[in-house]
């Protein structure tokens, strides 16, 4: 298929390199020129293992490009995947202003039917969002173009994204039109050989997913934490603690090591951007509260 992927930071180069792996016609957009002229020569802004060999080898069998170009790679794809950032705002909610600019854009630039994709973690709402932007530049140029929104949350693990992508857990999609969930079958197919792995609901569903997925594991960190400062008070040890409860298969060994608590470019941003998510439409988001309150005195204590 042909795929332009609209961000080459962490998400969308790792995922246009895995799909240009397994056979997709890829173009990777940025507006950054510098980030653009590194990639041609095979110099990366980012590191993961075997990033580097994955994007030379495709580059060199022509199944992956880089350019600064929107109109062309609008014009050369019937898949257009969203993967720019989305920084926190001033409040900490998520900025979704540089995922709304690439669907401005897709709307002046379309020119014949294609399947947008929301890969960027964004708040409830947003695909919406993306969809009327698009349509209202369809509509100042007078074009009934058909196309149609999904939303696709990534779940990369820095160190081992690669696998993640080429081999995933999971693969959401939201979305209620039964052709473009098909065309996401499509494109993933190759990633979803052994086992059915989509998990396909509505476009609100999958959005709110991401953000749950992270901020349940920034609790199981948290609440770990915080359990370990019980242990510490009443003489236990908190790793035969750990070995305990772990063993149930319920809970699990994932996630329940106590320590510095939990940090990255994640966690702590999605965490945040769901508490003002809830706080917006009247939810107090207690616990998230005390998951965020938890891991900041953490860091204090060590």
């Amino acid at each position: 298929m042909k795929v332009s992927i609209f961000g080459t930071g962490y998400v969308g180069l790792i995922t246009g390199a895995c799909l240009a792996q397994v056979g997709n016609d890829v173009r990777c957009v940025d507006i950054d020129e510098r980030r653009i002229d590194g990639l041609k020569r095979g110099t990366m802004p980012i590191y993961e293992p075997g990033l580097e060999r994955m994007v030379r080898a495709n580059r060199v069998a022509g199944r992956l490009d880089f350019t600064t170009d929107a109109r062309s790679a609008i014009r050369h794809a019937e898949v257009l995947i969203i993967a720019v950032g989305t920084p926190p705002d001033e409040d900490g909610s998520a900025d979704v202003v540089h995922v709304l600019d690439v669907a401005t854009s897709i709307g002046r630039c379309l020119t014949r039917e294609a399947l947008v994709v929301v890969k960027s973690t964004v708040p409830v709402g947003t695909a919406d969002r993306v969809r009327w932007n698009v349509q209202r530049e369809l509509a100042a140029r007078d074009r009934a173009i058909a196309f149609d929104v999904v939303s696709n949350p990534e779940f990369l693990k820095e160190g081992a994204a690669i696998d993640d992508c080429l081999r995933p857990a999971r693969i959401v999609i939201g979305s209620a039109n039964p052709a473009s969930v098909e065309t996401m079958r499509r494109l993933y197919a190759p990633f979803d050989r052994n086992r059915d792995r989509f998990v396909v609901m509505d476009c609100r569903s999958a959005e709110l997913t991401k953000y749950a997925a992270n901020a349940m594991l920034a609790a199981k960190i948290s609440f770990m934490n915080e359990v370990a400062s019980i242990a510490e008070r009443v003489g236990a040890d908190i790793e035969m603690v750990r070995r305990g409860i772990g063993s149930d298969p319920r809970i699990g060994q994932h996630f329940i090591c106590a320590g510095a608590g939990y940090g990255g470019s994640c966690f702590p941003k999605d965490v945040e951007a769901l508490i003002r998510m809830a706080e917006t439409h009247g939810e107090r988001a207690r616990m998230l509260r005390a998951v965020e309150s938890v891991n900041q005195a953490q860091r204090s204590r060590l």
